[in-house]
């Protein structure tokens, strides 16, 4: 796929040379730090609300009251101010290879959605794209780890990433190209237009009146509707396609499913612990937005996924 370079109006933090944080008191938050890594095999590249709410069981995460949408600890998106940084360009920020490709895709999403929410008459807040490193970092959320994934964070709109990511994608999840990398932006982008549409609040609001299986079900139609919100990025974008740019994307779809990860990581497949969507979901939902190009064909919580 053919992107222009990242606009010089985009928010890039660089965490990659930080400390890793904390995660607070309680002897139980040491094992799940050593749990992670497995627990991290679950998932693609959605938020990792599972892994978070773990942590926050055991006292690891002291606002996580937004991470399914802007609850009571999130900030609203008018509050939301610009870090003054590390002194670092945004040139220094996007300096790899990869951080490079995650800039021009976000710098991409951004003008699509801020484009769409124009013509609809909303108002458009944008995110912030954060990088951190093996060693960790620090979101709104609480303490980023490479074993998490990218994920986004409502409490302060960030898209988290360990660029890393992209190997694995290559690597592990068999599932290599340049889309491959900028579907999993598209992706956490998603859940930022989740997050300013409301439809994150909504959810946990729900999430937090029905059961565990419920709430799991409701977590695959929101993580199925930023697939397809991904689609409609590239749908905005499709004269910059190449020749096996859609196929890179359904075989990254395809990787991480829910089905497909839990038969590889723990040889069976248990429906109700879904929280993402199955391969042939995510994938149809990624076609859907992909072949449409309308948010409004991206409603997962009507009817059968």
């Amino acid at each position: 796929m053919r992107l222009d370079d990242y606009d010089q109006d985009i928010n890039v933090e660089d965490q990659r040379g930080a400390a890793g944080g904390g995660f607070g008191g309680g002897g139980g938050g040491g094992l799940l730090l050593g749990l992670l890594p497995m627990i991290g095999s679950r998932f693609g590249c959605g938020g990792i609300v599972v892994v978070l709410l773990l942590l926050a069981a055991f006292g690891g995460l002291g606002n996580l009251g937004g991470l399914l949408g802007g609850g009571g600890s999130g900030v609203p998106a008018t509050q939301v101010s610009r870090p003054a940084g590390n002194g670092e360009t945004l040139a220094q920020k996007c300096d790899t290879q990869a951080a490079r490709a995650a800039c021009n895709a976000f710098s991409s999403a951004q003008n699509t959605w801020e484009a769409l929410f124009a013509r609809s008459g909303q108002r458009f807040v944008a995110p912030k794209l954060v990088f951190f490193g093996q060693q960790g970092g620090q979101s709104g959320c609480g303490a980023a780890m490479s074993a998490m994934g990218p994920f986004y964070c409502p409490s302060d709109q960030g898209i988290y990433l360990d660029t890393g990511f992209f190997d694995e994608l290559t690597n592990r999840f068999k599932a290599p190209g340049d889309f491959a990398q900028y579907y999993v932006i598209a992706h956490e982008f998603g859940h930022h237009i989740q997050q300013l549409t409301g439809t994150s609040e909504q959810v946990q609001r729900e999430q937090q009146r029905v059961g565990k299986t419920a709430g799991n079900a409701l977590s695959v139609r929101l993580e199925l509707q930023a697939d397809c919100y991904a689609g409609v990025w590239a749908a905005a974008n499709r004269n910059r396609l190449e020749p096996g740019d859609v196929e890179e994307g359904m075989r990254a779809a395809q990787a991480i499913g829910d089905d497909t990860l839990q038969r590889e990581s723990q040889g069976r497949v248990v429906p109700d612990s879904f929280t993402h969507g199955t391969s042939a979901q995510r994938q149809e939902w990624l076609r859907r937005g992909m072949q449409s190009g309308d948010p409004a064909a991206c409603d997962t919580f009507s009817g059968a996924v």
